[in-house]
């Protein structure tokens, strides 16, 4: 049975000492936010977005392509429940490791969790393993698992991307590892000493997604410490490298996720969610600079003070309300020429609060007309937010949500005398 090491407490000293300092170092006079788009970190890009609608509160070369090391797990994650979901994949179905898998697990200079070569692993295990702990030969297992080798694995990864809309992203293994960690066993096709890239903005993306899709990721990312096939000679206790949970070194109020990442060519990453008072937030920091291990999450903290301190949730447009410029669209051969239209749904979306009233709503019409029969509740059109001044972000999927105009009521066909006459009416009014 593997325990923790007196020097492996000695490291948690260490990271808390440095840690305080680095706290100490970053907060700014008064503890105010710096200039309103530049709030002083130390990275090579970030994003912060609200986790319900996708608003981005903040972003810093969000659209570069950057290593992503670890992060790259998420994408494992979304695809394994997926599977889970459809049934193709059981939580308590048993894998028996393969010569890479086991290898791999070996290198301790790797977050991993050694496995037995003649071992028989199960699902869950190994996820929790990824989630909590990194480890990359449970990723690989998994991966293996799911599409019979990492090879075909990054054909998954690759259509799951597309499908969500990321940008520029280049996938290479399923881990984040640098190929040449990989002991010349990468995927096929995949150069020998590449790594996985990704711009923050399409890693807030993927986790944007993730939550919306899969919100019981939650219940493993916030795991701060779990020990690994606990009760046999195996075990081995998994601290989350997640630092803000809950007890942890970095602890933040309402953290309970998502992934770090670290290669020499990503630097120190992370995609941290957060939820206080009803509010969830994802933060993205790419290769940040600073003190080893804490620096991450030094800028995450930054972006979610900012976030939960300066912007508040706020109703832009209310359930039914009409637009003085369009109040209604034409229906062709109904009993009534035109219908009224309304916002089907209350619109709102994180602002700051300071700038809550510099916002407005736009119609937008998808449909100048519709034809008979129209039923209630037909989608017409959609709600565009504007910022009247001032730098606005925009939506991580590009619009805002919920944001569908409507028909107030139903329009039926008029009947055939009736359309008889209209269009003799009609040819009469053309003639003279």
């Amino acid at each position: 049975m593997v325990k923790t090491s007196r020097k492996s407490k000695i490291f948690s000293i260490v990271i808390a000492v440095a840690l305080m300092f680095s706290m100490i170092a970053t907060i700014p006079a008064g503890n105010t936010a710096s200039a309103k788009d530049n709030l002083g970190l130390h990275v090579k890009g970030a994003i912060l977005i609200d986790a319900d609608s996708g608003k981005i509160l903040y972003e810093k070369n969000a659209d570069q392509a950057l290593g992503i090391a670890s992060m790259s797990k998420m994408m494992t994650e979304y695809i394994l429940l997926d599977a889970i979901n459809a049934g193709k994949i059981k939580w308590d179905q048993k894998y028996k490791v393969s010569e890479y898998a086991y290898k791999i697990s070996q290198d301790r200079a790797l977050s991993n969790v050694p496995l037995r070569a003649d071992g028989e692993y199960t699902i869950r295990e190994l996820y929790e393993a990824m989630a909590i702990y990194s480890a990359n030969a449970a990723t690989i297992a998994i991966a293996e698992t799911i599409a019979g080798s990492e090879t075909e694995f990054l054909t998954l990864m690759n259509k799951k991307a597309k499908e969500l809309g990321l940008k520029d992203y280049h996938f290479v293994n399923a881990t984040g590892l640098n190929n040449a960690q990989l002991q010349g066993m990468q995927p096929d096709g995949t150069p020998a000493n590449a790594e996985n890239k990704m711009p923050a903005k399409s890693v807030a993306k993927l986790a944007y997604h993730l939550l919306k899709d899969h919100p019981e990721v939650l219940k493993t990312s916030s795991i701060s410490r779990k020990t690994f096939r606990e009760g046999t000679d195996d075990a081995i206790k998994m601290d989350n490298w997640n630092f803000m949970l809950p007890g942890l070194v970095a602890e933040y109020k309402g953290v309970d996720g998502l992934k770090t990442g670290t290669t020499d060519y990503a630097g120190q990453c992370f995609t941290g969610t957060a939820k206080r008072n009803g509010t969830r937030l994802i933060a993205v920091v790419m290769h940040a600079e600073g003190p080893q291990h804490i620096a991450r999450f030094n800028a995450a903290r930054t972006l979610f003070d900012y976030g939960f301190g300066q912007f508040t949730t706020e109703e832009i447009v209310p359930a039914g309300h009409t637009f003085k410029s369009q109040k209604t669209v034409a229906v062709n051969d109904g009993k009534d020429s035109n219908v009224k239209i309304a916002t089907k749904d209350a619109v709102s979306m994180m602002v700051k609060t300071s700038e809550a009233d510099d916002y407005e709503a736009k119609l937008v019409l998808d449909k100048k007309s519709l034809n008979a029969p129209a039923k209630k509740g037909t989608v017409v059109g959609h709600v565009e937010i504007n910022k009247k001044s001032g730098k606005d972000y925009g939506f991580i999927d590009g619009s805002v949500s919920n944001a569908d105009v409507v028909t107030t009521a139903t329009v039926e066909k008029a009947s055939w005398l009736s359309l008889s006459f209209k269009k003799i009416g009609n040819f009469f009014t053309g003639l003279f």
